[in-house]
């Protein structure tokens, strides 16, 4: 028999504090909660943020110069002095490998940036007036999509680098590289976006700020857009892995970052000689961090997708 403790019900305070019961949880308690239930994006997410945080410190972890040479140390395998040996120049791996993952990383993340701004303002204005906008922008999109890649990113790479803009040609060409990339990689973006805001603009919300007199602007801004973000958060998080692997792929065949600026695609086309040679901790660890890199960012576009989906959320 239930007793009068067991049944009852907690109240209000007279402080006004809300009980934890009623409390409503906001949509980023509920999308963080479903994300925590896929356990592979929590761990790709820890594993990204190790790698993220072993980058930035990286001269506190590992004394040696990023640069200067020492031929006396060449060649040097795996050891407690060289825990990822050095290469061929006598310069630490795991030094290396810590700066190149800063500046792999940051052209992920700026390319990822910069591909979300020109998609979103493409498909949220295609998306928003239709018609002969729409058709203007999504034929320009199609004609982005058709084109040959990895050739167009080639040949603007070294337009870019004959072009001899300063700003462009800093730490090797890394602001090259984002732009190329980006500039390569909004399409997807752009359809998403476009997609949603052909169904959002019919909504009730907007045509109620319609009749309030809402300018289209401030409609797009501050009412479809932020209504349109998940798909593009998903889309953003998955651009930063291909955009790790397009500039991995670039610095492979010599067009991307220049030496003697580290990364880890510039790494792997340094050691892919030194493999034939026996020297194979040279191309192990540059690969092994793009393979940990992106497989685990993947995992968290995965997780970030159940998490955003409103259909999943419970």
């Amino acid at each position: 028999m239930a007793t009068q403790s067991d049944t009852a019900v907690p109240t209000i305070s007279f402080t006004g504090e809300i009980p934890k019961e009623y409390r409503a949880e906001s949509m980023a308690q509920m999308a963080w909660r479903q994300f925590k239930r896929h356990r592979m994006a929590v761990i790709g997410l820890i594993v990204v943020g190790i790698l993220a945080i072993a980058s930035i410190i990286g001269p506190m972890i590992s004394p040696y110069d990023v640069y200067r040479s020492n031929f006396s140390e060449r060649y040097q395998p795996p050891s407690w002095r060289h825990p990822m040996g050095t290469d061929d120049l006598g310069r630490d791996m795991l030094t290396r490998i810590l700066q190149g993952g800063r500046i792999s990383l940051s052209i992920g993340v700026m390319a990822m940036t910069l591909a979300l701004v020109i998609g979103t303002t493409v498909g949220a204005l295609a998306g928003f007036y239709g018609g002969i906008v729409d058709n203007l922008l999504m034929r320009f999109t199609d004609l982005m999509l058709s084109l040959p890649q990895l050739f167009v990113l080639i040949l603007m790479t070294l337009l870019l680098r004959s072009a001899n803009i300063p700003f462009l040609q800093a730490g090797g060409g890394v602001f090259a590289i984002v732009f190329v990339i980006a500039l390569l990689s909004w399409m997807t973006v752009a359809r998403l976006v476009r997609s949603a805001f052909l169904s959002l603009r019919e909504k009730e919300f907007v045509e109620a700020a319609r009749a309030l007199g809402v300018s289209n602007r401030r409609i797009i801004i501050r009412h479809i857009l932020p209504n349109s973000l998940s798909p593009v958060i998903v889309a953003g998080t998955l651009r930063v892995a291909s955009s790790i692997i397009t500039e991995s792929g670039l610095s492979f065949l010599g067009f991307g970052v220049q030496p003697p600026t580290p990364t880890w695609g510039n790494m792997l086309k340094n050691a892919q000689d030194e493999m034939m040679r026996g020297n194979l901790w040279m191309a192990i660890f540059p690969g092994l961090m793009i393979f940990i890199t992106v497989i685990a960012i993947n995992y968290i576009g995965d997780g970030l997708r159940d998490a955003l989906d409103p259909y999943k959320i419970r």
